[in-house]
Order: structure tokens, then sequence, then C-alpha cells
């Protein structure tokens, strides 16, 4: 279960620690890494010392009121970062209140002597041993025992679940909770690269680095700051040859209205609120670039069980054979079924006894149970001198010589292909060597799926089934679920070859597994999100690990990466259209008195010179915090097209961005000339 999203972003355990943490991100070292709000700083002390010197025409209120600004608009932009990062740091604190309680019980030997020791003198290799109602103490792999482990200080889901020796959920992670039975962990990391640790870093900003993407915008914003500075720069020349002069101040100001102030400001906000978004979602992204690469990507391969149907085949139905009716083969398969613990054996019992009215009851006195066995392939019951058996058609065949040339084995193999054409899996049912009939297996495809790979064909995403069963199986579940193909009889070097063949085309390809075998697929993937009930070679081969392991919910992943990639997108044209609207909208005001011929072109009525670039100095930063709710939440996405998506981010962001200045910079000018403030 994800956490909750819907916490305000403006209360007060959020925004106190954000302002104290916007003036320390005044320091050079940090705002350097943003050359935008780096200038506009510097700009900001420029005015600064030369309203102390006061040597110029300009009045000192004008100044001040500029001055002021200046200093407001790089604060809003470190406040703005200072707001997305303090939203994690709640978990973090927790996590870490967590990771402090911890303590360890270290095995000496083979026996069940321990030793005491906190959880950071642990080291890779060693075994611990936890009992119920203990803390495991660092992430590892379950090598004893099975046990129930209550995982909500992780994923914030309360209800248990099994960890046990081998297979693929044997991985367990440190602060969560043994709440019945007793295991021993191997510690497969050393103290400070846990789960634990990584999420807190996550969430800190410790390990966010600028992607590709983000490289790339802040080199666009830097070559439109040198532009503009440029242009700025030549003013001085013009107005001369007009006969005037523009003083610095006015430079200045004019600068920062026009270059990329707002989307400089926000920037930072939006990656970190982009990453934070997944981990209250709870996955674990190791990387920025994966979160992007989760909204480019062309290609998703899903497993068939888990993640498109629920994993247990269901009974549906009874088929009888050589003359047995359908109430004798489901009391059969009942009886051969009472003992079965599996899902597909509680689902029998269940179904025999809707159809035909009757109450599961405890095996027969005296009753002798047949267990599964992986060389047997069958299970049953010895009951009143009979013996009825249950298992793999093949194998029931198998185990009563001479009953594969009957005409009720004709009968059998015809039903069992329709089954497998439909893609459900067959039982065979025996009584005292005689064939009774087919159990129909169904596996259920989770309600709703068949909506979400259409929304994902929306976005232009191909989905692609890979599972272990035959064509026939494969091809039957694969229309029913309505994915766009399947990889049938997949092997570990299967999903390998698909996924570089697809990467080779060009296409980015998204991967989800939770198994060994699923390894080098998911580490080839572009995004490899490991769930974190899998092996801990799984997990380590992802990009991304989530913590709820919920293989469906990669497509909700997709959707939170394409939300960043628009976010950025958005406040970007916004930013731009802003810029080139603010140009027209105060340069003629500007200049008119040097060149009366722009007056024409002052389409606003600014009132005077002064109240223009006051007017754009404010407007361009109260629309940074204005922007703040957004850039933290992110744009609203919908499953369209490209082409489509970029028509409506043009139509929304980028004619808002042009209109915007022209509306709040002519508001802002009537209340500073009603005010008298220029």
């Amino acid at each position: 279960m994800a956490r909750s999203e819907t916490k305000s972003l403006f209360t007060a355990d959020l925004i106190v620690p954000a302002i104290g943490e916007a003036f320390r991100k005044l320091d050079a070292r940090q705002l350097i890494r943003n050359p935008v709000m780096f200038t506009t700083a510097v700009v900001a002390v420029l005015l600064t010392v030369l309203l102390v010197i006061g040597q110029d025409r300009l009045a000192t209120g004008f100044k001040l009121q500029i001055v002021i600004w200046l200093w407001l608009t790089v604060l809003f932009g470190t406040f703005a970062e200072a707001l997305a990062e303090g939203r994690g740091k709640a978990q973090a604190a927790s996590l870490r209140a967590t990771k402090a309680e911890l303590t360890a019980k270290r095995l000496k030997g083979i026996g069940d002597a321990y030793e005491s020791v906190p959880a950071s003198a642990l080291r890779l290799g060693d075994i611990v041993l936890v009992e119920t109602g203990d803390l495991i103490p660092a992430d590892g792999e379950v090598v004893a025992g099975v046990a129930s482990v209550n995982e909500a200080a992780i994923t914030g889901e309360s209800a248990p679940v099994i960890r046990e020796a081998g297979g693929d959920r044997s991985a367990v992670t440190a602060g969560t909770r043994v709440i019945s039975d007793r295991i021993r962990v191997r510690v497969t990391v050393n103290p400070g690269q846990g789960f634990l640790d990584r999420m807190i870093a996550l969430v800190e900003g410790a390990e966010r680095q600028k992607t590709p993407n983000e490289i790339a915008l802040t080199l666009l914003l830097v070559g439109l700051t040198i532009i503009f500075l440029i242009a700025v720069g030549t003013i001085p020349g013009f107005a001369s040859y007009a006969g005037g002069t523009v003083p610095v101040a006015i430079l200045a100001a004019l600068l920062i209205t026009l270059i990329p102030t707002t989307i400089a400001a926000l920037l930072s906000a939006i990656g970190i609120a982009g990453m934070d978004r997944l981990v209250r979602f709870n996955v674990l992204a190791k990387s920025g670039r994966a979160v992007e690469a989760a909204g480019d990507i062309d290609v998703l391969l899903l497993d068939k069980t888990g993640t498109i149907t629920v994993g247990d085949r269901q009974a549906t139905e009874f088929r009888p054979v050589g003359g047995a009716s359908q109430a004798e083969l489901a009391e059969a398969a009942l009886l051969a079924s009472l003992a079965d613990e599996t899902p597909e054996g509680r689902s029998i019992v269940l179904l025999a006894c809707e159809k035909f009215d009757r109450t599961a009851t405890a095996l027969p006195e005296g009753a002798e149970v047949i267990p599964f066995t992986a060389q047997t392939r069958i299970s049953g019951v010895k009951a009143g001198g009979s013996i009825i058996q249950k298992g793999a058609v093949d194998s029931v065949l198998r185990a009563n010589p001479g009953l594969d040339a009957t005409p009720a084995a004709d009968a059998l193999h015809r039903i069992t292909d329709e089954i497998a054409r439909a893609g459900g899996t067959p039982l065979a049912v025996a009584k005292d060597g005689r064939l009774l009939g087919a159990i129909f297996l169904k596996d259920i495809v989770k309600a709703g799926i068949r909506e979400r790979f259409g929304e994902l064909r929306a976005m232009g995403i191909r989905t692609v089934m890979i599972t272990g069963d035959n064509p026939l199986t494969a091809a039957s579940i694969a229309a029913e679920a309505g994915v766009d193909d399947f990889l049938a009889q997949a092997t570990p070097e299967d999903k390998l070859a698909l996924i570089r063949k697809e990467q080779e085309g060009g296409r980015l390809v998204a991967m989800c597994g939770d198994g060994t075998n699923d390894a080098p697929a998911l580490a080839q993937a572009d995004v490899g999100v490991a769930m974190n009930t899998g092996t801990q070679a799984a997990r380590e081969a992802g990009n991304m690990v989530d913590l709820d392991s919920d293989p469906t919910k990669l497509i909700e992943v997709v959707g939170l990466g394409k939300q960043l990639l628009m976010t950025r997108g958005a406040l970007t044209t916004f930013s731009v259209a802003n810029d080139v609207a603010k140009y027209f909208a105060i340069i003629p005001a500007m200049f008119v008195a040097l060149y009366p011929g722009l007056g024409v072109l002052n389409v606003m009525g600014l009132a005077s010179p002064q109240s223009a670039i006051l007017s754009a100095i404010i407007f361009n930063a109260l629309v940074i915090p204005a922007l703040v709710p957004l850039a933290l939440k992110g744009v609203t996405y919908r499953p369209l097209g490209a082409g489509p998506l970029l028509a409506r981010n043009l139509a929304i962001y980028g004619l808002g961005g042009i209109i915007a200045p022209f509306v709040g910079i002519k508001l802002i000018d009537l209340a500073v000339g009603g005010l008298g403030l220029a």
C-alpha cells in the first residue's frame, strides 16, 4: 500500500524549517550549482552596493524596492528547493529512528548460541538469529527457517508477509519485524549500505545527482542568460546614440526580468519532488536517471503470473469422461483435495461445494493422504478401500499402466487440448485405475488489467507478456489480458535476447522481476524494477525496487516518470513564453522617452519606465512561489500520444506563459501607481 500523498504542501512543520533552509542555501557554494539564480544573486549584491553608494539619479525608495524584490526572487528559488527537500525529511527521520533501535543476535557457531551486538557492528556474511518480536537488524537473505514478517515500517502495509529460505521470498530488509517463528539471516550488505540507509540518503538529497535531462536544460538556461546579458549590454550604446543614458540599476533589473529565473528557480524542486513521489509510492529509485527513463519507455515487459494474472490458478469447471458424471468427478476431486493446502486445491474444494451444494468436511476416518512430490506430480487419498489420484494428465496416465489406450484417455486428451487452447491447465482425476475426467484450472486475469494496458497503448507503450507457459496457453491469456505481444516458454536467455533486440531498434525497455533468473534482464533493461520480496541478486540488478512488491505498479511508475518529464517541460514552456512576453510588455514602456516611436507598442499603457521595471521585477518574483505547488505536485498526466500531449502543453503553458505577464504586470503597475511606489 503506498503512503498517502494528501498532506498539504504548506503546513507549519514544512514551511518553518524550509524558510530557515532557504537562507542557508544563499551560500555562494550552493548557489553556483544553479547559474541563473547565482546570476540573480550577483545582480542583487551589485544593486545593494549601488543603493548604499547612491551615485545615480534614481530615487532611493525606488532602488530599495528593486533590491528587496531581487533578493526575494533568489529566496523564493531556494525556498522552493528547501520545501521539496523538507517533504522527505520527516520520512527520513522516522527511518533513522528505526535504524537507531536495531540490535542483532549474531550467532557464534552452528548452534543457537549468540552474542548481542549493535546492528552497525555486523559485517557481510554474518549469520544472525531473528525470533518472534525481533527487528531484522540488516538487509539479508533467510538461510534457515520460515517466518511471518511485518514490513509496515518500510512499505506502510500492515499485512504480514512470509519470508523463507530458498526461492524468491528469502530477502529481508532491516527495520522490519518478525511476528511469528524464527529465522536465520545471512547479512548481505555492510553497515551504511542497506535499503534504510539508501532511502535516508535519497529523501535527504545526498544522492540526488543531476540527470542528463536536467544538465541539458541547465545549459539551455545558461545560454538564454548569456543571450539576454548581451542584449541588455547593448542598450547603453543605443541610449547614448539617442542622446540619453540608462542607469545601471535599471539595466540590472531588466536583465533579471528577462532571463529564465522561473524555471531555474523551480528546476531542482521538480527533480526532488519527482523522486520523492516515487518514495511516497513505496518505490526506491537508485538514480534520477531511472525515473526519467521510466517516462520515456517504449516497451514494457511483464511476467504473467502475479502480474497479469492473480498468481493462483482457480478451478472453474469439471469435465467428466468415460461415462462418469460431473457429480462423481466432483466428489472424487473434493476428497483428493481436502488435504491439499495449495490455492489450487482449495479452489477445487470450493468449486465442488458450490456446484453440488456440498459442505467441505474432514477426510474419512482412516483415510491416508497421498502427498504430492516433484517426482510423481500426483496427490490424492486412499479411503474406504479406494485410491483417488489427482495430478498432471501424463503423470496420472503413467501411474496407471494400460489406461492410456482406453477410449476415456482419448476423450481426456481432447478435453485437455481444449483447456490448453482456452488458456487453462488441466488436472486429471482417476479412481481405482478408472479415469473420471479433468479439472479446468484457469489463470484468472486481474480485474481491470485490460483497461490499464489500453492506457499504456494510448501512451505509445507496447506491452509484452513473458511466461513459461506453452504458446497455446500464452496466446489465450495474452488475448484476454489485452497485451500487444507475448513470449512463451521463456528462459532467462530469451528475456535478455528480447530486451537487447528492442534496444537495438532504438527503443527504451522496462522490465520487472523478482528472481535470480530475472537479474540479467533487470540489469539490461533501461528501467529494471525489482520486487522487494525478491532475491538479493534481483534487487541489486534493478535500478528501482518496489517495496510493496506489486509488479503491476510498474504501470504507475511509468506514469510518474512521464509526470516528471511533463512537469519540467510544462514549466520550461511557461518560463520561456513568460520571458518573451515580458520583453515585449516592458521594453516599449521603458524606452519610449528615448525612442518616441516605441509608444505605439506600449499596448499595456504602463504608467512610466520606473513603474514598468518595478512591476516586472515584482511579477518575476511572485510567479515563483505561485508555481511551487505545481512543481511539487506535478502536472496532471493523461495517457495521450506525444502529439496531443505537445499540443496540450503548448496550449496551456505556452499560451498561459504569454498571457500571464501582460495581465500580471498590468495589475501590479496599477497597484504601484495607485500606491505611489514609482
